[in-house]
C-alpha cells in the first residue's frame, strides 16, 4: 500500500514558498565590450536599407553580382542534395576542392601552395580575413591599411585587438599605392598590411612594380602581407597579380580569395586561404573551434566552378566591362569627374564640385530621384568627396541612374551658382 501523498507538501516540511522570487532583478550594469560598442554600422547597409523601404529606386549601393549563380553550378549543388552531401566536411574543407584551388593557383598565377597544408576552406573571404588577423596580431599591433578601404578591414582589425593605420591614396594617380607612404607610416609596432587589388571601394587595381617594393619593405621591416583577392577576376586592364606570387613575398603572405564575385556565388559563402603552413595550421585551429567547416553543398558547387564554369565567369565579366565604359563615361559627361577603374564593379567618382559632403549627397539623390549610391565616407576620411557607385546592375537600369544623376547633378549646381550669383561670390 502506498502511501497518501501530502495535500500540501511545502506545509508539511514548514516551507513557506512566494511566486514572487526572493532576490530583486536589476539590468545588468557592467559594461559589454567597447571595441565592439563603439564600432559604427556599416555605412553600406544603412543607405540599402533606407533604399529597400522605398518605392522605384534604382539601387547602386550593395556589391554583388547581378547574375543568378550559372545553372551548372546551381545543378552541382542540387545533384549534392539528392545525393545526401549534407554533413560536415573536414575542418579544412573537401580536399578535392583544395586541390583543385592550389592546381588553378599554380597554372594561373604560378603561385605554389601544397593543398594538405597550405590551403583553408572558409565561410567566405570575410571569415578568412577574421581567422588571419586572430592570428597574426597580438593586442596593440598595428596593421597598415591604404585607404578609401572596404568598409569591413578597419573593425575586423580592431575586433582582433589591432590598431588600422590608414595609409592614404589618391584619384588622381588611380588610386595607386605608394611606397614612400607606406614606409613613413611603418613603426615598430607595424605587425601587418592589409590590402586589396582590385580594390573595393575604388576599382583600383596595383601593379606588379609596386607591389614588389612593397613586399621590399615587408622583408625589411618584417612584416605580414594580406592581400585580399577577390575580384582578381574582375580585372579589366592588364593582368592580375597575386601577391603571394612575387619573389619573396610567399612566407609572409595570406592571399584571400573564394567564389562569391567571379561565380555570382555570394550566398553560397565559399572562401578559401592560401598561406604558409605555420600560419594556415593556427588559422584552422581557430576556424575548426568557430565555424567547423563551410557548407558541403557549396563545396561541391565550388568545385563545379572551378571545373567547368569558366565560360560563364568570362560571360559575366565581359559584360561587367562594357557596363564599366558605359557607366564611366556617362559619369564624366553629366560633370561627375570619375577615373577609369581597372578591376571589380565599383565606380567611386568624385563629388567636390557639388559642394555637397558624401553624406548629403548620398541622402539627396536617394530622397530626390530614388538612386541608392554609398557615400565615401563610409570607407574612411580618403573617401570623402565621392561616392562609390556599384555597376553590377542592369545595363538599362545604369542608364536610368545616370539620366537621375544628371538631373540632381544640374539641380544643384545651378542652385549653387545662383546663390553665389546673389551673394556676389566667384568661382
Amino acid at each position: 500500500m502506498t502511501n497518501p501523498v501530502p495535500e500540501n507538501r511545502e506545509a508539511e516540511n514548514g516551507l513557506r514558498f512566494s511566486s514572487e522570487p526572493a532576490f530583486t532583478i536589476t539590468p545588468p550594469r557592467k559594461p559589454l565590450n567597447t571595441v565592439i560598442t563603439n564600432c559604427p554600422p556599416s555605412g553600406i547597409r544603412r543607405f540599402f536599407d533606407i533604399a529597400q523601404s522605398m518605392e522605384n529606386v534604382i539601387s547602386l549601393g550593395v556589391g554583388e553580382p547581378d547574375f543568378v549563380t550559372p545553372w551548372r553550378i546551381r545543378e552541382a549543388g542540387i545533384w549534392s542534395l539528392e545525393k545526401g552531401y549534407t554533413t560536415y566536411t573536414s575542418n579544412s574543407g573537401l580536399k578535392s576542392l583544395r586541390q583543385k584551388i592550389c592546381a588553378m593557383m599554380r597554372r594561373r598565377y604560378d603561385a605554389h601552395y601544397d593543398p594538405d597544408t597550405e590551403c583553408l576552406i572558409t565561410v567566405g573571404v570575410s571569415e578568412g580575413l577574421d581567422l588571419a588577423l586572430r592570428v597574426v596580431l597580438n593586442p596593440g599591433d598595428e596593421v597598415l591599411v591604404p585607404e578609401p578601404c572596404y568598409v569591413s578591414y578597419i573593425p575586423c582589425i580592431e575586433f582582433a585587438g589591432g590598431i588600422a593605420v590608414p595609409i592614404k591614396t589618391d584619384a588622381e594617380d588611380g588610386f595607386r599605392l605608394h611606397a614612400d607612404r607606406v614606409a613613413a607610416a611603418i613603426t615598430p609596432r607595424t605587425k601587418a598590411m592589409l590590402l586589396g587589388s582590385p580594390a573595393n571601394p575604388t576599382g583600383a587595381t596595383q601593379s606588379r612594380e609596386d607591389l614588389n617594393r612593397l613586399v621590399a619593405l615587408a622583408n625589411q621591416h618584417d612584416f605580414y602581407l594580406l592581400s585580399d583577392e577577390i575580384y582578381d577576376r574582375l580585372t579589366y586592364v592588364g593582368t592580375h597579380t597575386c601577391l603571394g606570387s612575387l619573389p619573396g613575398a610567399r612566407e609572409r603572405t595570406v592571399v584571400f580569395n573564394g567564389f562569391s564575385k567571379a561565380y555570382a556565388m555570394t550566398g553560397w559563402r565559399v572562401g578559401y586561404i592560401c598561406a604558409p603552413e605555420p600560419l594556415t595550421t593556427l588559422m584552422t585551429r581557430v576556424h575548426q573551434y568557430t565555424m567547423l567547416c563551410a557548407p558541403h553543398v557549396s563545396q561541391i558547387a565550388a568545385q563545379e566552378a572551378l571545373e567547368n564554369a569558366e565560360s560563364d565567369v568570362e560571360a559575366m565579366v565581359s559584360e561587367y566591362d562594357r557596363r564599366r565604359r558605359l557607366f564611366v563615361n556617362g559619369l564624366n559627361e553629366i560633370g561627375l569627374d570619375c577615373y577609369e577603374p581597372r578591376g571589380a564593379f565599383y565606380a567611386f567618382p568624385s563629388i567636390r564640385r557639388t559642394g555637397l559632403s558624401s553624406e548629403e549627397f548620398a541622402e539627396r539623390l536617394l530622397m530626390e530621384e530614388r538612386v541608392a549610391v554609398v557615400p565615401g565616407s563610409a570607407f574612411g576620411p580618403s573617401g570623402e568627396g565621392h561616392v562609390r557607385c556599384s555597376y553590377a546592375t542592369a545595363l538599362p537600369q545604369l542608364e536610368q541612374a545616370l539620366e537621375r544623376m544628371g538631373r540632381f547633378v544640374r539641380r544643384i549646381t545651378t542652385r549653387s551658382t545662383e546663390n553665389d550669383a546673389v551673394s556676389g561670390v566667384r568661382r
